[in-house]
């Protein structure tokens, strides 16, 4: 499914989705390298595709539209089944918030709604992302 370009938040507020991931991605992608080798070009699409979904599932859950943690069990067993570090899906959530900070300070749940979900992943996962079946829960 194609990721949303834009949403509006409880305020009225429209995010462009599409300039949110593309910042979040290049930090990101500065902070881990190493992927590039790993993923190539197509991990750089993925980082946007996932991060547009992330922050549209926060930002529906802050209107009751969508259960944040369900969505992020979700994508954690499916990351999870690509040997994909869930400490980092954590790490990306917290970029994610503060992007968000740094682009649209007078957000203020939004980001925090992103760091919940970065502590959501820690905990049933642990840092070291290994406990994927703790995420159905």
């Amino acid at each position: 499914m194609e990721p949303p370009a834009t949403v509006t938040t409880p305020g009225g507020r429209a995010l462009d989705l599409v300039e949110l991931a593309a910042v979040a991605c290049a930090a990101y992608d500065a902070e881990f390298p190493d992927e590039r080798e790993r993923y190539g070009p197509a991990g750089m699409l993925w980082c946007r595709h996932d991060n547009q979904h992330l922050l549209d599932w926060a930002v529906l859950s802050l209107r009751s539209e969508v259960d944040f943690e369900h969505q992020l069990a979700w994508l954690a067993r499916v990351m999870e089944a690509r040997d994909f570090p869930l400490a980092r899906l954590a790490r990306d959530l917290e970029i994610l918030a503060d992007t968000v900070v740094r682009r649209h300070p007078e957000e203020r749940v939004l980001p925090v709604r992103l760091l919940s979900g970065a502590a959501f992943v820690c905990s049933r996962a642990g840092a070291g992302g290994s406990d994927a079946a703790g995420l159905a829960g």
